[in-house]
């Protein structure tokens, strides 16, 4: 493995858990800034509603025209499957919600309803788009999170084309049914195919077993006091791969070497492709020969999936939104929060396409059919999911979107901290604090060349997501919002500061983001 690390990556977030959303909701602006009207926030930061940030928007490309919808976020009794129909939170009653499709240079308005029950809070945050930050959906850093029986309207440009999706950025919210993807079309495209499909993966407990709630405050409770056990490598013995007290999220033998070790920490009754389980999976019909564009969103809170399409080799086109050079491959690793785009050319007969929640003995599948045949069993493993698996390393920019060359003008070292025995996570040994958002920020400067160098000193492999922009992976690696970073490695990144505002940098597996992965990588006033 070389210094880049892995790639897939990309995965959860969250922040604040409901209660005390609901108290900074009471005290908090508009933008949850501190704005004094000067155009910065506290401590010299930009204002998420300052001049410098409605300064950018106006130099988006813009072509005039509105996509206008209304998500109303509410308790729902939905559909996976199988007759498995749990009760969880979802936009406008369906998982995943209904994808959003506009065209570069549209304006999204989209107004997001909050029916939640129990007073709870609750945001959309737009998921890879570099777009204004007070729309970013980050309560209280960039706004205010919107109260139960109460409305908020984002409103932004989405200048880049690309597969994202969009989740809420509060507590664990984001491991119930609260998604969707969005597509924004390049009508300037010069891909050729027939045909697309989303194809969206998910680890699911809401409902079930228990809610993500009740599993954030099992992982809380660590794995130090556990038969006197201090800390995974005491735990290797066990024959369970679940814990043995509580509802049972906890795993315990989830090893992965694609991952560096520990796969994940939650233990999921079930892995959905599109919202199905896989034995009554969604499916895909088409006709042989055909090519067709699949786009890949990992959902999930916790766990990074091996995909492929059995019988059928994948052509890797773009990753998180950006094109790479065309790499033909057997499997890609997807972690949470990141995107693939692939083109594939069918062939003739019924196939699985298969999600394997890595290292956790479990998955999801769909079937793609084009001609006569039964499907293939619910635990088929194609043979690709053992071939040539995508990582970051074997990835290169495509020419148009690599970064030009410049002189590094900053450079942050981003540690990742933190330890399974208490279940304490952190960015450079301090546990993010959304109470103060504007503390102990990362500074940077506009029109600025910034090197991240993230170096995982944990002993678990963390997918960090950068809100607001994307970096270059190296000096010629693919262009990403979200990339892996394994367990002793460091990897260094690379892009321009041109998106003023205050952005959360964090692990996007949900339970690590909630308890304290997360930074503020702030433009000063």
């Amino acid at each position: 493995m070389n210094s880049y690390g892995i790639n897939r990556r990309s995965v959860l977030l969250a922040g604040l858990g409901a209660a005390g959303a609901g108290a900074l909701a009471a005290c908090s602006g508009s933008s949850g800034s501190g704005s004094d009207g000067s155009g910065s926030g506290h401590n010299g930061l930009a204002d998420p509603s300052g001049p410098a940030v409605a300064a950018a928007e106006r130099k988006r490309t813009s072509t005039g025209r509105s996509r206008e919808l209304t998500l109303t976020a509410a308790p729902a009794a939905i559909d996976l499957g199988g007759g498995l129909t749990p009760r969880t939170w979802a936009f406008d009653g369906r998982t995943p919600g209904k994808e959003v499709r506009l065209s570069v240079g549209d304006a999204l308005v989209a107004e997001l309803s909050n029916q939640l029950p129990d007073r709870t809070t609750t945001s959309i945050h737009w998921h890879g788009i570099a777009l204004r930050n007070d729309m970013d959906g980050v309560p209280p850093a960039t706004q205010t999170a919107v109260r139960a029986g109460s409305t908020f309207t984002y409103r932004f440009i989405a200048d880049a084309p690309g597969t994202y999706f969009f989740h809420p950025h509060v507590g664990v919210q984001l491991d119930r049914g609260l998604y969707a993807p969005l597509i924004v079309e390049d009508p300037r495209e010069t891909l050729g195919y027939d045909d697309e499909w989303v194809v969206l993966l998910d680890d699911w407990v809401d409902g079930v077993t228990g809610t993500p709630d009740e599993v954030y405050a099992e992982l809380r409770q660590g794995m130090g006091g556990m038969g006197g056990m201090s800390g995974m490598s005491g735990m290797s013995g066990m024959s369970d791969d679940t814990d043995k007290r509580g509802n049972g999220f906890m795993l315990m033998n989830a090893k992965s070497d694609l991952l560096g070790g520990d796969a994940g920490d939650v233990k999921y009754p079930h892995h959905l492709v599109n919202g199905r389980v896989a034995a009554d999976p969604d499916v895909y019909t088409g006709k042989p020969g055909r090519k067709v564009r699949l786009r890949i969103i990992n959902a999930g809170a916790d766990t990074a999936y091996r995909v492929a399409l059995g019988g059928h080799k994948l052509t890797i086109t773009h990753t998180d939104g950006f094109p790479v050079r065309h790499q033909q491959v057997d499997a890609l690793l997807v972690g949470m929060g990141e995107r693939y785009d692939v083109l594939v050319t069918l062939g003739d007969g019924v196939f699985p396409l298969v999600a394997l929640a890595e290292g956790k003995n479990a998955g999801g599948r769909a079937l793609v059919r084009t001609g006569s045949g039964s499907k293939p069993p619910a635990n088929a493993r194609p043979k690709e999911l053992d071939g040539m698996i995508m990582t970051a390393s074997r990835l290169r920019a495509a020419d148009d979107v690599r970064l030009r060359s410049a002189r590094t003008d900053i450079t942050h070292e981003i540690r990742l901290t933190g330890a399974m025995a208490d279940y304490s996570w952190a960015i450079n040994g301090r546990p993010f604090d959304m109470k103060t958002p504007e503390a102990n920020p990362i500074t940077i400067e506009e029109g600025r060349r910034v090197r991240l160098d993230f170096v995982n000193v944990s002993d678990m492999w963390h997918p960090m997501h950068l809100h607001g922009h994307t970096y270059q992976i190296g000096t010629s690696g693919p262009r990403k919002d979200t990339a892996i970073v394994l367990p002793g490695e460091r990897l260094s990144v690379f892009f321009d500061a041109d998106n003023p505002g205050q952005w959360m940098l964090h692990c996007h597996n949900a339970y690590h983001g909630e308890a304290g992965m997360m930074a503020n990588v702030a433009y000063r006033a």
